[in-house]
């Protein structure tokens, strides 16, 4: 039996979304109403046992009463439509649902002209957001919202009420993005915390002006840290944060944070600045700033800026930073103009960096031109032209400096099958330079350097099907050698501007060049032969992989920066292992085959069960790093104690010196509607003295505790990965030592 009304919508919304993890003992969301398809707008659909219709003014319907329109539906005992008054009500045990709401109620009355909603005596859930609480009323107006009468609130399970919220009412208007609560009390257990006579409060997912959740630290660097951040929507494409962060030891901080989005760039540009820094003697000001944008300037051209800075060496040891860590020695500081097409790419960059501690000055590029080229395939054949042309200046006015213009045509022969590839190449390399400042030096004022060089590379993949603890695998077993050759031309007369040695593992023993830039380029006469070998699943996933390869000299290097000991390069080898879906195994091995001892190396174990329950054991050692040596220890875990509690941590050990370098530990207690964590850190200050020394003896300990409710189910998620993103921080199935 089906009857024409006018149509009615209930309007309740709430910030938040739910996390797909829930505890088990907490209640999962409802699902919300679906509609029955053959609906027509407009139309309602009656079902009871019994029904009564009075001279098609009055319809009575008793017994399992179910009323559905498009939006929602009505469960009720008994109900009544009444044509002339435009009323339907719904007694005895009544319940609502659409897709925002169920509610439990003892009397529904709807005017059917209006649109109007009233409820008495309601038991609510918010079916997305895992909230419930109860209302004396709640009135809907299609016009003017929703308003709900002595009305309380919480994310709790029924009869574990850690938290609630009562509110004498709360009302939400038609299309507004606030709504306003009045004589509001915040309970926790049955204990009143605070009043709020009238507040507002967000009631969409759009972004909105007002307080984030506050942060409080406590570390021997800062004392007890409280920062408060205040969100500013100033525009749908323009945001900005400003966090006041007072700490006891230093003073009081202020951190903003200002965003832009257009249809054509991005960007975003930060200032922190702390006056009169109590902790110092000369008490000075302390700032940091950057600037980031990317965007679109015409076609195919882009600009990207990335400039930072500030104002001492310790800046980021004594606070932090979410942009740059305390074993970073520089900050960029570039802007860069760049075109691309499908053949050609062109850039005009400049490049300068703010240098931390007493580190070398790096030489900066004002400015750099690239120009390359790649021309459609030939009969075969490549052609390609890679050319730059940069001037390098330094801070240090003493250090020479220069201008270089290289030129690079080639040409080469590309072969590609499913059993193999083959390369030829050849390239002239040239380079012109200029250098001015090179009194008392051995450089030339100016220069020329022209190399031949020829590559040949062949690699072949063969594949069987085997059987490996009584599974069908496939196991491939891939050849690859290389020859090359470069001429010998001297380059002692010319200056390192952005040159430096590159380390080797078993992919770059492929690489043809043994530096970073173009200061120097090595002579060559070497074969690189490798092997790799995989097992991969019926499905082609990859469950073994190891490598080894080498390179040999078939002629010492003229070059002094890459002459060698040796006619042949270290053994390098890598081993990748799925054992089954838990276990997991990386190493990474460099072995001197002269003196029978490990170069480099670095070795991960690792348990992973799920997300968040997580073993791993590394190691890495390497002989001889800028003139230390490094061998390190590392334990890394996160796993949840019991349904409600979990801990991470990590800690690392130098075994050199015998002594621990860093440890966290996070354990954290979350339940269906509040969380609190406890993190301690202790690591390695790095701070630097007044003449840019870093001091490695001193430690650095903090203790942060975060307490935090869920008002809609998804802040105590978002605090449990936090505490897992610090923890594991640096975490990595594949640790590379370079």
């Amino acid at each position: 039996m089906q009857f024409n009304q006018y149509s009615f919508l209930l309007f309740f919304s709430m910030t938040g979304t739910v996390s797909a993890q829930q505890l088990s003992s907490c209640p999962a969301p409802e699902a919300g109403y679906v509609a029955d398809e053959s609906l027509l707008a407009e139309q309602i659909k009656v079902k009871a046992k019994r029904a009564e219709i009075r001279q098609n003014k009055l319809a009575t319907f008793e017994g399992d009463v179910t009323i559905d329109n498009e939006r929602a539906r009505i469960h009720a005992d008994n109900a009544t439509i009444d044509k002339e008054k435009t009323q339907l009500t719904a007694t005895g045990q009544v319940s609502y649902q659409d897709q925002q709401m169920s509610v439990q109620s003892t009397d529904v009355r709807l005017n059917t002209a209006s649109g109007q909603l009233l409820m008495t005596d309601t038991e609510y859930k918010l079916t997305q957001f895992g909230g419930r609480g109860s209302a004396q009323q709640i009135k809907i107006d299609q016009t003017d919202g929703v308003e709900l009468t002595d009305v309380s609130y919480t994310t709790c399970p029924e009869g574990d009420e850690d938290w609630k919220i009562n509110a004498s009412s709360i009302s939400i208007e038609e299309g507004e993005l606030w709504g306003e609560a009045v004589n509001t009390v915040f309970y926790i257990q049955d204990v009143p915390v605070f009043y709020l006579p009238y507040f507002v409060f967000p009631v969409s997912d759009q972004r909105q002006t007002g307080l984030l959740f506050p942060e409080i630290k406590t570390s021997s660097a800062t004392g007890v840290s409280y920062e408060q951040p205040f969100y500013w929507n100033i525009a749908p494409n323009y945001d900005a944060t400003i966090s006041p962060r007072v700490m006891t030891k230093r003073g009081v901080q202020l951190k903003t944070e200002f965003r832009y989005l257009t249809d054509a760039s991005a960007g975003q540009f930060n200032v922190e600045y702390l006056p009169e820094d109590r902790e110092l003697v000369d008490q000075r000001d302390r700032y940091f700033y950057r600037f980031l944008h990317s965007g679109k300037v015409a076609d195919k051209w882009q600009l990207n800026v990335d400039y930072n800075g500030l104002s001492d060496d310790n800046y980021i040891v004594d606070f932090g930073s979410d942009y740059y860590n305390r074993a970073d020695t520089h900050l960029y500081q570039t802007l860069e103009l760049n075109y691309f097409s499908a053949n050609m790419d062109f850039s005009v960059s400049f490049k300068d960096f703010e240098v931390i501690g007493d580190h070398q000055s790096n030489y900066r590029a004002l400015p750099e031109l690239k120009f390359n080229y790649l021309s459609d395939p030939m009969a075969g054949l490549e052609f390609r032209l890679t050319s730059e042309l940069a001037f390098f200046d330094n801070h240090m006015q003493e250090q020479p400096k220069a201008t270089r213009l290289h030129i690079a045509p080639s040409v080469a022969l590309p072969l590609r099958s499913q059993w193999g590839e083959f390369l030829a190449e050849a390239t002239w390399l040239n380079t012109f330079y200029q250098q001015d400042n090179i009194e008392n030096t051995q450089l030339a004022e100016e220069t020329t350097r022209s190399l031949g060089q020829g590559r040949i590379f062949g690699a072949l993949f063969f594949e069987r099907e085997i059987s490996w603890f009584g599974n069908s695998l496939k196991q491939t077993l891939e050849p690859k050698a290389q020859y090359l050759y470069t001429d010998y031309e001297d380059q002692n007369n010319i200056g390192l501007y952005d040159t430096t040695r590159l380390l080797n593992d078993f992919n770059g023993l492929f690489r043809g060049q043994e530096f970073t830039g173009l200061d120097r380029i090595s002579d060559n006469n070497q074969i690189t032969v490798g092997l790799t070998s995989r097992i991969l699943d019926e499905n082609s996933r990859e469950q073994f992989k190891v490598s080894l390869g080498q390179i040999f000299y078939l002629e010492d290097n003229q070059v002094l920066a890459a002459t060698k000991d040796d006619d042949r390069s270290a053994l390098a080898s890598e081993l990748d292992w799925q054992m089954g879906s838990k276990w997991f195994v990386h190493t990474e091995l460099q072995l001197s085959t002269k003196t029978d001892k490990v170069e480099r190396s670095s070795i991960s174990l690792e348990y992973r069960l799920s997300e968040d329950k997580i073993f791993q054991v590394n190691h890495r050692f390497v002989r001889n790093l800028s003139g230390e040596q490094i061998d390190q220890l590392g334990l890394t875990a996160s796993w949840p104690i019991s349904e409600n509690w979990h801990w991470v941590g990590r800690w690392y050990k130098d075994l050199g010196t015998q002594r621990t370098i860093e440890s966290y530990m996070g354990v954290q207690y979350e339940s269906c509607c509040w969380s609190v964590s406890l993190v301690s850190q202790r690591h390695l200050s790095n701070r630097f003295d007044a003449a840019g020394m870093q001091n490695t003896q001193e430690f650095e300990s903090s203790i942060n505790l975060k307490f935090s409710f869920k008002f809609s189910g998804s802040e105590g998620q978002k605090g449990r990965r936090k505490m897992l993103e610090d923890g594991l921080f640096g975490y990595r199935q594949a640790y590379l030592i370079n």
